[in-house]
């Protein structure tokens, strides 16, 4: 459990790992979808996720070009895992979560 946990761990790592899963997303693509994450965070948890070879960095060309972030093969393993967590989430928020889930679910809108 500490392992998976220090790789997916935290806040942000399976929000930006469940929009990932849906296609390749440029940074400012990513700062919206996991929002209200801020860039320092993002950029760090980014890093996270690559050292761990779960996301790919892709530079589109030389500074400041758009840089790509797409899941690995080895990230692609989550998959299962990370829509067992939104599924549960869901159910969670069906049954009549606690305080904290209810704001979670007021302040993220459904982007599909």
């Amino acid at each position: 459990m500490a392992a998976a946990f220090g790789a997916v761990g935290g806040r942000w790592k399976l929000t930006i790992l469940y929009w990932l899963a849906h296609g390749e997303l440029h940074f400012a693509g990513l700062t919206r979808r996991v929002a209200p994450i801020s860039h320092k965070v993002l950029t760090q948890q980014l890093r996270e996720l690559q050292a761990d070879g779960l996301v790919q960095r892709l530079p589109t060309g030389a500074v400041p070009a758009p840089v790509i972030y797409r899941l690995t093969p080895y990230g692609e393993t989550l998959l299962p895992l990370i829509e067992s967590v939104r599924l549960w989430g869901e159910g969670h928020l069906r049954r009549g979560a606690g305080p904290v889930a209810r704001v979670c679910a007021e302040t993220v809108s459904p982007r599909h």
